[in-house]
């Protein structure tokens, strides 16, 4: 190896990256993954150069050979191949990273005469090739163009998990606890009760324990308990044999059934009805169903993962919900925070968003202006993930270009800004300057913040050193300055 930088396995979303326009960084880009293969030492360095300037990371080697004894601890998003470089061994070695690295993006670099050989490396799977006469930047921007497009299919087709686990963590302590909980409990068939307030994501986390899970490969099935009258939520439940009451003209398989082997999600589990809980405590104990009707019982093997953002032992001491069965549910209890609790989640949860709608509006939006995140970071979401959602796809049907902006916002979401900075005048006359009132806006958000100056900066759209000017100008007083 020529070079000993660690390629690490977690994107990392980074805000320090150069200008692409005046006013707009390029904002929250992945940084990727590169192995450069090639023994042209000042072309490779030069060209690692580049690439590094665009915030990724890079390792390098000089002999194809080197690649098949680290392949297993290698994670790259790019392979960088120099066609001049010749295998000792009779190795096809671009069929051989096609096949042990099928998610990253092979670059060829060629020279003129072996054209035929860079055109047969595409047939064989690589994804790009490029003359090694062109600019050393070119060639950096286009592992930059094939990194950014591994990242939002392996955003798209990963979903949320990926997010949750790397990036939703983040320092918030209690996310930590979250993601230390699911990997513990996921490989395991103990039921799991998540509780949180609506729109925070609880059946996003039921899907990650079953795609953690030995059941990985069975059916997962989620079911909104409070959505179903109490007849036909059993119906839904056990199924039921025909006749069994009107309307029932064929027999009906439950979702018990049909998640046999598999994992069943049970939303708003404290609107159950006392008479199903009492069906579903039999589940529970005996791994039995019994169909709406009929006489006979099946045997079922499904995990039961449950979600409310009720408080169930309230409940239970109102003998509205059983306390045999809370107990059952409640094996292991993940409690998932409120967004407004974990605000350091907000770049990741919006550039996924954001994949998801470019995707389905055919835009293409790169990322967040700097004075439309800080409305984002300064909004409570009473609704949480799913109202971040459903802004995020407002912005990006209003966007005109590659970048959301402040007026691309939903109205109610500018108009609470203009609440925030619409702050009662101290003078007489109920007027007062720009100046006092910049003053008590940035005290109000210093507040917010706990007198972070960090977190404050961030969601007044200004640097921190910008900050602790004000702070200086306007003589505001910091607790235990």
């Amino acid at each position: 190896m020529n070079r000993e930088n660690i390629l690490i396995n977690t994107p990392v979303i980074s805000e320090d990256l150069p200008l692409v326009k005046k006013g707009v960084r390029r904002p929250y880009t992945y940084r990727g993954n590169v192995f450069v293969i090639g023994n042209d030492i000042d072309f490779m360095n030069t060209l690692v150069k580049f690439i590094e300037g665009l915030g990724h990371n890079v390792l390098t080697c000089d002999t194809p050979e080197t690649i098949l004894s680290c392949s297993r601890q290698l994670d790259c998003d790019v392979f960088l191949l120099d066609l001049s470089l010749k295998p000792k061994s009779n190795i096809n070695f671009v069929s051989f990273i096609r096949q042990k690295f099928p998610y990253g993006r092979l670059i060829l670099i060629y020279e003129i005469d072996q054209i035929e050989e860079a055109l047969e490396g595409i047939k064989q799977g690589a994804y790009f090739y490029i003359p090694k006469s062109c600019n050393p930047s070119d060639i950096a921007e286009l592992v930059h163009k094939a990194i950014l497009d591994r990242y939002r299919n392996q955003v798209y087709e990963s979903s949320f998990e990926s997010i949750l686990f790397e990036e939703l963590a983040g320092n918030n302590p209690q996310m930590r606890r979250v993601v230390e909980i699911i990997r513990k409990v996921a490989p395991t068939d103990s039921t799991v009760l998540i509780l949180g307030e609506s729109g925070v994501g609880k059946e996003i986390v039921a899907q990650i324990l079953h795609r953690l899970s030995p059941r990985r490969d069975k059916p997962f099935i989620a079911i909104n308990c409070a959505a179903l009258p109490e007849t036909l939520l059993e119906s839904e439940l056990f199924g039921h044999v025909q006749g069994a009451f009107t309307g029932a003209e064929r027999d009906k398989r439950g979702l018990f059934a049909e998640a046999d082997g598999g994992s069943i999600f049970l939303d708003e589990i404290g609107d159950m009805s006392i008479s199903t809980q009492a069906k579903l405590l039999r589940v529970l104990q005996n791994g039995e169903i019994r169909p709406v009707g009929s006489n006979t019982v099946q045997k079922v093997n499904v995990r039961v993962i449950s979600a409310t953002n009720k408080d169930l032992l309230k409940a239970v001491g109102e003998k509205t919900f059983r306390e045999d069965l809370y107990y059952r549910l409640n094996v292991v209890q993940i409690r998932v925070p409120p967004l407004r609790e974990r605000k350091d989640a907000l770049p990741a949860l919006i550039q996924h968003f954001i994949n998801r709608y470019n995707h389905r509006y055919g835009k293409n939006i790169q990322g967040v202006e700097d004075s439309a995140m800080a409305i984002l970071r300064a909004y409570n979401y009473p609704g949480n993930v799913r109202e971040l959602e459903s802004i995020v796809a407002h912005a990006v049907i209003m966007a005109d270009g590659i970048y959301i902006l402040r007026k691309d916002l939903p109205e109610y979401l500018l108009e609470s800004q203009s609440n925030l900075l619409a702050l009662p005048s101290e003078d007489s006359d109920g007027v007062c300057t720009l100046a006092e009132l910049e003053a008590k806006h940035i005290r109000r958000v210093l507040e917010k913040f706990n007198y972070n100056q960090s977190e404050s900066a961030k969601a007044l759209g200004i640097s921190r050193s910008t900050l602790w000017r004000k702070i200086k100008q306007y003589n505001i007083i910091l607790p235990n300055s």
